[in-house]
């Protein structure tokens, strides 16, 4: 069963994040996953969400989304944004 990874990000530091992006797409690819969405345009529907950069992953299932989180490559891009941007993610399991 499919599974995605949901973020919010609000981007602090335009320069640093950048180095964070070119270090994500290897980890995502190395795990089986893909880009679903990254950034693009966004309109709130219902509700007083004010969402900021939206990044959706899909992977295989839920193991290679959590592979993906705690693999080496992607601890190395986790370390880069650390002071680049505020993150919420989580992941769910698709149908």
């Amino acid at each position: 069963m499919a599974a995605y990874i949901i973020a919010d990000v609000r981007v602090t530091d335009p320069v640093a994040y950048e180095v964070y992006k070119s270090l994500t797409p290897d980890a995502i690819a190395r795990n089986g996953g893909r880009f679903l969405s990254r950034g693009g345009e966004t309109a709130v529907l219902e509700g007083d969400w004010q969402p900021n950069r939206i990044v959706i992953l899909e992977f295989p299932d839920l193991g290679s989304a959590k592979a993906f989180y705690d693999s080496p490559e992607y601890r190395k891009a986790r370390e880069a944004r650390r002071d680049a941007a505020d993150f919420k993610m989580i992941v769910v399991e698709g149908l």
